[in-house]
C-alpha cells in the first residue's frame, strides 16, 4: 500500500509541477497500529527531506513537532483527540491535514 501512495504523489508532483512553481504537497495514512505517516515534496519535484511537521490539537496547541526524514516521510504516534498535520516548510509553504480526513 505504502508504494501505491507513494506511486500516487510522485504522479500528483510530475503533474502539477507544470502548473505551479513550488507548491507543498502533503500525504497522511493512518497505518492501523495507532501510528500516522505523511509523505511530503513540492510540486516541482523536490525534497521535503528535512521539513518540519508539527502535531497540533484542533485548540492550536503543539502536541508534537519533527522533521520529515530523508525519504520525505514522517511517522508519529495518533492522538487520542482530534488533531491536525502542519506541514510547514516556511511562509506560504505550509499545508494542513486535518486528522479526521487521514484514511486507513
Amino acid at each position: 500500500m505504502r508504494f501505491a501512495l507513494s506511486a500516487a504523489l510522485f504522479a500528483f508532483l510530475q503533474t502539477a509541477a507544470a502548473a505551479h512553481a513550488h507548491m507543498p504537497l502533503c500525504m497522511c495514512t493512518d497505518n492501523g497500529d495507532n501510528t500516522i505517516t505523511c509523505q511530503g515534496g513540492f510540486s516541482d519535484g523536490s525534497s521535503a527531506a528535512g521539513v518540519t511537521m508539527r502535531i497540533l490539537a484542533t485548540d492550536g496547541r503543539l502536541l508534537m513537532e519533527g522533521r520529515m526524514d530523508e525519504e520525505a516521510e514522517f511517522t508519529f504516534q495518533k492522538p487520542r483527540n482530534d488533531f491536525v498535520v502542519l506541514f510547514d516548510a516556511g511562509p506560504e509553504h505550509q499545508l494542513r491535514v486535518p486528522g479526521r480526513q487521514i484514511a486507513d
